[in-house]
């Protein structure tokens, strides 16, 4: 009989697509949630939503949005990726949810049940079995790290969304030749782009396994995923052309990591051997050093079941490769306490095995016959997260102990100022400040930030700098010492305002904060 049309596009996989159950991925969703949302109340309870001053900074940058001076999308600034604080925007509006730090647990949450879901299904569609899919979902739900940071609002919640979608969307075309897929494939690819840097990284590798295993609709296949992945960075480059007159301000501007950095020596840079170390013993800390074995047996395991699993493993290694290169090739250092120079930095780098982990896992279980893998399955996460269930201690997690760390000085000039600007301060009331880690103090004091006059207000706030005498109204500074908004008031002295130091706030090893009132108030302010 001569090949139908219909014959000739049947899927290339050695396997026909199954139809599935929802039940399960739901029964796993649900899972994810109870679990999301009690690490999100044992982390409020324990004062530490907001420890990470990155998460303090993406929540307010996502507010000033809507409350600002001068709201609009210029205000998602640059370097950080737009899609966590669009996201939260919604949330942080509300004055309730802006000021406990729900405003971003929310959306982290509701992305890391969906990435719990993803993953489920795109393993049990790997290897065809429940014990599997459960196990990497169970190992991924009840890492501590994992939760710490779906508690806050960081971006590594958003980014495994979308990793995981570009993951069981690649497999589902895989089994099915679906354009559908491939397409669906794509527009997660672009959420990831607009997430994280390293869903840039791995797009090109997602083009090049569609187009191997697309069979008769692979350049198809191919073209529609690039067109819709690319919808990601075109956007974040064009945006940036626009606002900043710069398609690369993110990558060599003065907020641009290269800048942080400013050329400073650190491990791991311009060594390999160095960087692979560092980033390892990360790893290790953040997914147990069980699981972390565990992901290398899993890499062999997938090997073995190459047809099933070899292009899932090679996806899900590339985000650890990014950031080994990363380490290396640009200006990302990490820092773990057990290796010079003892201390806690982008720690939370070394979750990005995790995925790796989960699925290696369920590769070893599923070269097992039926009868057993169940069995090991149960095994494997045990051993998987039994170092979290034998130390379930905070200081044990090491995204919370980096948190918890780098934020004691900063949570403390933070508190103490906006406790006095809580006793003193009128609503109605303007302020001349700072945006970054100075706006954790309004956001604690509960002040809308467009009472605030900062750089991010443009015109308004040089004018302010330059020529105080005329521009400097507002009835408060806050500001650091030797910041410019101390010289306007130093400036402000010789012509006027007037501006009286109510407070000085000094903590060991943090900045010095002043605030002044002005000695006498306008005769008007700006609503």
């Amino acid at each position: 009989m001569p090949a139908t049309k219909s014959s000739k596009r049947r899927p290339t996989s050695s396997r026909a697509p199954a139809a599935y159950s929802l039940l399960p991925v739901l029964a796993t969703a649900c899972f994810a949630a109870i679990v999301s949302v009690a690490a999100i109340w044992f982390f409020y309870r324990d004062g530490s939503l907001m420890n990470f001053g990155d998460a303090e900074a993406h929540l307010n940058i996502a507010r000033r949005i809507l409350d600002s001076r001068t709201p609009g999308y210029d205000q998602l600034g640059t370097t950080w990726l737009p899609l966590p604080h669009l996201l939260m925007v919604p949330f942080a509006r509300n004055l309730r949810l802006w000021t406990t730090g729900f405003a971003g647990s929310i959306p982290s949450s509701a992305c890391f049940i969906v990435a719990a879901a993803f993953l489920f299904t795109a393993t049990r569609r790997i290897f065809d079995n429940l014990s599997c899919a459960a196990l990497a979902a169970g190992l991924f739900v009840l890492n501590p790290n994992a939760l710490y940071l779906q508690s806050t609002a960081m971006t590594e919640p958003v980014f495994f969304a979308c990793l995981f979608g570009v993951l069981y969307f690649c497999v589902l075309f895989q089994q099915n030749q679906s354009i559908w897929a491939a397409a669906a494939a794509g527009i997660f690819a672009a959420l990831g782009a607009l997430t994280r840097y390293e869903g840039w990284f791995l797009m090109p590798f997602a083009a090049i396994f569609l187009l191997l295993i697309g069979g008769d609709r692979r350049i198809r296949a191919t073209v529609t995923f690039s067109l819709l992945a690319g919808i990601g960075p075109i956007l974040w480059l064009t945006y940036n052309w626009w606002v900043f007159d710069n398609a690369l301000e993110f990558f060599n501007g003065p907020s641009s990591p290269a800048a942080i950095q400013g050329g400073r020596p650190y491990p791991g840079h311009g060594d390999w051997l160095l960087a692979i170390r560092y980033f390892r013993t990360a790893a290790q800390f953040c997914t147990g050093i069980p699981l972390f074995w565990i992901s290398l047996a899993g890499i062999a395991a997938c090997i073995i079941q190459f047809k099933r699993a070899a292009w899932p493993a090679i996806l899900l290694m590339l985000p650890p490769i990014f950031y080994i290169i990363s380490m290396h090739s640009s200006a990302s250092p990490i820092h773990v306490p057990t290796l010079p120079p003892n201390s806690w930095y982008n720690t939370r780098y070394g979750l990005a095995l995790l995925p790796l982990g989960a699925l290696g896992a369920a590769a070893i279980a599923g070269l097992m016959p039926d009868g057993i893998r169940p069995i090991l399955a149960l095994v494997l996460l045990l051993a998987g997260a039994g170092q979290w269930l034998l130390f379930p201690r905070p200081a044990s997690w090491i995204t919370w102990r980096e948190a918890y760390a780098n934020s004691q000085t900063r949570l403390e000039w933070t508190n103490q100022a906006a406790a006095y600007l809580e006793a003193n301060y009128k609503p109605g009331e303007n302020i001349f400040t700072s945006f970054g880690d100075m706006a954790g103090v309004y956001r604690r004091a509960g002040i809308p930030l467009k009472q605030t006059l900062t750089g991010d207000n443009g015109p308004m706030y040089l004018a302010t700098l330059a020529r105080p005498d005329l521009f400097l109204w507002p009835t408060w500074v806050v500001t650091f010492t030797g910041d410019p908004e101390q010289t306007a008031v130093d400036r402000a002295r010789l012509r006027g305002p007037k501006y009286d130091l109510m407070k000085e706030i000094i903590v060991k090893g943090g900045p010095v904060v002043q605030i002044y009132r002005r000695s006498i108030a306008p005769h008007w302010t700006v609503k």
